[in-house]
């Protein structure tokens, strides 16, 4: 099995339960999203790759009960065990599923793929997809045109190093046209609306490179987050706040392999 990324491993080992609290769910157009685009409905069978701890298992479960929740990392698997017990989950990464060829009818990952967006994680995804498959790439995407959005931003970035990112775009060079169709976009607004300690402290505590962090960083990136939420205009005062997602999906469709 091939290695997880090590800041996945210790980050999301470690912050498990805070990214339960802090990260945000999905819009609802989604679902209909998944359906129509993918073609998801009750007789499918998904597996959801990278499901961590069940954020988007719990949505597209309302689609297709026949679900596998596909995770590497024991501790994010644990919490998704805990909120949806009747999940199958089994240990596997993208280039290594312990599923059968030709046994899902899509592949979903949500948060995930810019983890593993490679010519080998293709491959594995494209054996397990029967023949019109689908896979579907879900990422909830900071709306920086939003002042304070970007001043978080300005704040996390100087520690994010090398970590395979989504904003990076380097997850689209595996789609060459071997495995699948290029991904198609379409785009949700949405607003996670909870307290500043939700969905700003715990949010960014749960990003994986902040997460791997010595415990004296991560307090200098607690007391300038604070430090926002009490001088902003936007947030000074607020018990509860509404951050502002761009909920961008691509549809990527299964292709039959040259002979």
């Amino acid at each position: 099995m091939t290695d997880v990324h090590p800041c996945a491993q210790q980050g999301f080992s470690t912050q498990a339960a805070t990214y339960v609290k802090g990260r945000p769910n999905y819009p609802r157009p989604l679902t209909a999203w998944l359906a129509d685009t993918l073609r998801i409905d009750a007789q499918s069978t998904v597996i959801d790759l990278g499901a961590g701890t069940g954020k988007f298992t719990r949505l597209v479960s309302t689609l297709a009960p026949a679900l596998i929740a596909v995770e590497p990392v024991a501790q994010m698997g644990a919490q998704l065990a805990r909120l949806l017990p009747d999940v199958r989950l089994v240990h596997g990464t993208a280039e290594s599923m312990p599923l059968a060829t030709a046994s899902a009818n899509a592949v979903v990952c949500a948060q995930a793929f810019h983890w593993f967006s490679t010519q080998a994680a293709l491959a594995e995804i494209h054996r397990v997809l029967k023949p019109d498959g689908y896979l579907g790439l879900v990422w909830n995407v900071r709306d920086e045109s939003v002042d304070w959005v970007a001043a978080i931003t300005e704040i996390i970035t100087p520690y994010e190093g090398d970590t395979p990112r989504f904003h990076t775009g380097r997850w689209r060079e595996a789609f060459t046209g071997e495995y699948f169709s290029a991904p198609d976009r379409t785009c949700f607004p949405y607003r996670h609306v909870g307290s500043p300690q939700e969905v700003i402290i715990d949010r960014f505590l749960s990003v994986s490179f902040v997460a791997a962090l010595p415990a004296p960083e991560k307090d200098k990136i607690c007391a300038q987050l604070h430090t926002l939420i009490d001088t902003h205009p936007a947030l000074k005062g607020r018990d509860t706040v509404a951050f502002p997602y761009q909920t961008e999906a691509y549809a990527c469709r299964r292709l039959a392999q040259k002979a």
